[in-house]
């Protein structure tokens, strides 16, 4: 298992300077970061581990004009690195890196005070008491604070340790492989290349991804790396490089996803639980994954919901689509000043049309814990099946029409028509939805089908008609 961890804190603190003393690796890669010497787009590097395992970093710049830039990197991060220099202290980005951290839930995390080697101990003490205090409101609240140089190497040895120990307290969960792609580049002789980090696994050479949002395209996957090694398979959680057959470097871009996940979905509209409240109509920047969109929320009318553990919920309109999944972590950005809204996507395909009258605090939370079940519950039909009140209540016309018997295309006209006024169903699903409700009673014993007619059961079977037998005849 490979873990990702991503740096944070304000522009000149040190954070590339600390990433080259631990690794080895400098994460600036593009010259007019090196001439500059500062990060101005997400690097990279790595720390291999005595027990075979792998910590990956993702170093992202501290400028404030730079701030789409890291949320780009911390939206595919397992931990956090936080960097205050001792000799400036917390400053703004410190302030708005955390605070975007905390609004993605990123935790555990590890913040280090650096620079230590130019101020007096009295200095480092006091910036490490004001980085606690910061530190006790957010999802990095009670993280270690480490002193240290990445110019002399002291405490160095204890941020490694603090981070073999975050290490352990992540849980990557079990899924098919998804990439969010973060860089797309052409190697000669080679053809299309992108990074990223995989979530879930295994991946081989050779596997077929869709790719999304590109209205269900493929691609094959002709060569994997990581580190700069190839390798034939790699089962996930760490940063991937991908050689892809079937597709064209114009085609990608940053944001884009490869996966085999079917939970993956293309969409502009989610609902979703936000951690703070947030106002109806509230616009911004919504970042999910490598992706960036812009957005409003909206929590008007039956979308205003105030779940029953007092947290908010609404549906997010997206002004693109994008590639996202249940469980999906994001923050909307509303510029530097005023608190980033996070929140974690419940339904990617939220009810539409009629089925929004189920939309209720009670069934939106049910779908937080319950997951698919509680989720047909909320839609009423999903795909042709019928939540248990709705199945119900087409029973119950179906057989108003059957007294004692009725011409099946009558019932299933009947039962369509009860459908169509309590749940939203495709035009194509609603005959075959029908269909199948009365075909359940009939597998129930509750309706016994006969030729063209339906009747109830231990009724006889209607005469037939004398005008259709002289026709038949």
């Amino acid at each position: 298992m490979t873990v990702v961890v991503g740096t944070a804190g304000h522009i000149d603190h040190g954070k590339t300077t600390l990433l080259r003393a631990l690794t080895g690796i400098d994460a600036d890669r593009l010259p007019e970061e090196r001439r500059r010497g500062m990060t101005i787009d997400v690097g990279y590097a790595h720390l291999d581990l005595t027990d075979g395992s792998t910590i990956d970093f993702v170093d992202v710049p501290g400028h404030d004009k730079l701030v789409g830039n890291m949320l780009v990197g911390a939206g595919e991060i397992d931990a956090a690195l936080l960097v205050v220099a001792a000799d400036d202290g917390v400053r703004a980005q410190t302030r708005e890196h955390l605070a975007l951290l905390d609004a993605l839930g990123v935790a555990p995390g590890i913040a280090v005070v650096t620079k230590i080697d130019v101020v007096a101990r009295e200095r480092v003490e006091a910036v490490t008491s004001e980085v606690r205090e910061l530190l006790a409101l957010t999802s990095m609240a009670g993280s270690p604070i480490i002193a240290a140089s990445g110019v002399t190497g002291e405490g160095l040895d204890t941020v490694r340790a603090a981070l073999f120990a975050a290490r352990d307290q992540v849980s990557l969960p079990e899924r098919p492989p998804t990439l969010a792609i973060d860089r797309v580049f052409t190697v000669k002789g080679r053809g299309v290349v992108v990074t990223g980090t995989l979530r879930g696994g295994p991946l081989e050479r050779g596997d077929v991804l869709r790719l999304e949002p590109a209205g269900d395209r493929t691609v094959r996957i002709r060569e994997i790396q990581v580190h700069g090694t190839t390798v034939e398979r790699v089962t996930g959680g760490g940063r991937t490089a991908l050689n892809l057959v079937g597709v064209d470097g114009d085609d990608l871009h940053r944001g884009m996803v490869l996966t085999a996940d079917p939970a993956v979905t293309v969409t502009t509209r989610v609902l979703a639980t936000f951690g703070v409240e947030v106002a109806d109509r509230a616009r911004g920047r919504a970042h999910v994954g490598t992706a960036a969109v812009d957005a409003a929320i909206g929590r008007a009318g039956r979308d205003g919901l105030t779940l029953p553990d007092g947290r908010p919920a609404g549906i997010v309109r997206l002004a693109e689509p994008i590639a996202v999944r249940v469980g999906d972590r994001f923050v909307l950005r509303r510029g530097p000043t005023p608190r980033p809204v996070g929140g974690v996507v419940l339904d990617v395909q939220p009810p539409r049309g009629i089925s929004r009258r189920r939309q209720t605090a009670d069934r939106v939370a049910a779908v937080a814990t319950r997951g698919e079940a509680a989720r047909l519950d909320l839609h009423g039909a999903i795909g042709g099946r019928l939540a248990d009140d709705i199945r119900a209540a087409a029973e119950e016309a179906a057989l108003d029409v059957v007294a004692p018997a009725a011409a099946i295309a009558d019932v299933r006209s009947s039962t369509a028509a009860a459908l169509r006024r309590i749940v939203s169903l495709r035009r194509d699903e609603v005959a075959s939805t029908a269909a199948a409700v009365i075909d359940g009673l009939g597998a129930a014993g509750r309706l016994v089908q006969h030729g063209g007619q339906v009747r109830r059961p231990g009724t006889d079977a209607p005469a037939p008609d004398p005008a259709l037998i002289e026709a038949m005849d």
